[in-house]
């Protein structure tokens, strides 16, 4: 009798050990209302950003924790995606002051074998992806197929055993009950995870989210080689930022342009309803003569005498040709070599000034960054000049 009692007491602590290892996983609270998952599939890091902020409201909005994914990049001669860690490049502490947060590895490795085994895990797409039906194959969201999205879910080993697809809900949960919606039709305690092939949000960055920016801080490593490059390559005083997106398969994306007012992030100097105006050419791949102009003009303007130029660019940098036209603004031109896109944003952050491209999410960025802190901004071709004789200004 009294092992019997003996063996009923140790398995009530046995459970009650085993809760407390549910609820606190590794330190890792599980959060009962569920959990945000999705690839960063669509684009570089400046579209990734935008997307970035979406999700963040989404989850916010249905109260779920967001997983933070690994930034998708392609390096030049590998046929596969590479996966960076979300906490090589921001400070995840800082979102959390907005809405909880976990990061991939965290939750793949303390969450995930508790509430999302390999036999639960449901990938969420709005529709079939492929022609799975005609062929008489099950409709799928085909989450793995392709490039980034085979690799991005390898890096985690994870592999669907089916697919949901969730429309016509949507995204935009700031304009109707779509939040209580999803929590109608998927509720955490069936649904801890809602794990999507894409971002769950819209691009560019929808106007509601826009904010958020404010709580994406640079990683500690990040600022540290910002500051490094400020304070040991730029002379002391005041420096004007650039941004030019001059390569190729920009060119061919700005021939665009006459037929897609809202291009890109044109909303973010455009307005969201083109009610700034619509996109030009001059905007989107400005001619050197435009961006010296501008440059002098706004080296007038700064209160505090520039000393030097700073430019980041996916392919031409202008370097010899700024150096030429400013030679009389005594000011020296600069780039970040070797070249790292992450540092670039993050110098551009700090500059006193910052003139970038309006249709690029790489120039949005940097904007969201400087309005949060109340930095001013200004963009090439823009406002577009309303008749060409305009003044002549010596180049």
């Amino acid at each position: 009798m009294k092992r019997k009692l003996m063996m009923d007491k140790l398995s009530k602590i046995v459970v009650y050990f085993a809760s407390i290892f549910v609820l606190f996983v590794g330190s890792d609270i599980i959060d009962d209302s569920g959990y945000v998952m999705y690839c960063p599939c669509m684009g570089r890091f400046g579209n990734q950003a935008d997307h970035f902020l979406g999700s963040l409201g989404f989850a916010k909005g249905l109260n779920r924790t967001l997983i933070l994914p690994a930034w998708v990049e392609y390096r030049y001669g590998q046929p596969r995606s590479i996966q960076v860690p979300f906490d090589v490049y921001f400070n995840v502490e800082k979102l959390s002051e907005f809405h909880k947060v976990i990061t991939m590895e965290k939750f793949m490795k303390n969450i995930a074998p508790v509430i999302w085994p390999s036999d639960k895990r449901i990938a969420f797409c709005y529709t079939a992806r492929g022609n799975t039906e005609s062929e008489g194959i099950e409709k799928s969201c085909s989450a793995k197929e392709g490039n980034p999205f085979g690799p991005f879910w390898d890096t985690y080993n994870i592999d669907f055993v089916g697919s949901e697809f969730y429309g016509p809900l949507h995204y935009d949960i700031h304009h109707s009950d779509m939040a209580k919606r999803w929590g109608q039709n998927y509720p955490p305690k069936e649904w801890p995870v809602l794990a999507f092939t894409g971002a769950p949000a819209s691009f560019p960055v929808q106007l509601e989210n826009r904010d958020l920016h404010k709580y994406l801080m640079w990683s500690e490593n990040i600022q540290k080689q910002a500051k490094l490059f400020i304070e040991n390559k730029l002379p002391k005083g005041a420096f004007v930022g650039l941004h030019l997106r001059n390569g190729i398969d920009w060119v061919r994306a700005c021939e665009h342009v006459n037929h897609s007012p809202s291009l890109f992030s044109a909303p973010q100097c455009l307005g969201y309803r083109n009610e700034r105006g619509k996109a030009t050419h001059e905007m989107c791949f400005p001619s050197k003569e435009t961006i010296i102009k501008q440059v002098k003009r706004h080296l007038r303007k700064l209160t505090d005498k520039a000393t030097s130029i700073f430019v980041a660019s996916d392919s031409n940098h202008m370097i010899s040709e700024l150096q030429e036209a400013l030679k009389r603004q005594e000011v020296s031109v600069h780039r970040l070599e070797p070249g790292n896109p992450h540092v670039d944003l993050a110098i551009l952050g700090q500059a006193n000034l910052f003139i970038g491209n309006c249709i690029s999410s790489f120039s949005a960025f940097v904007k969201r960054e400087r309005d949060a802190r109340g930095l001013p901004s200004a963009f090439w071709g823009f406002p577009a000049e309303k008749n060409s004789n305009t003044r002549h200004e010596e180049l």
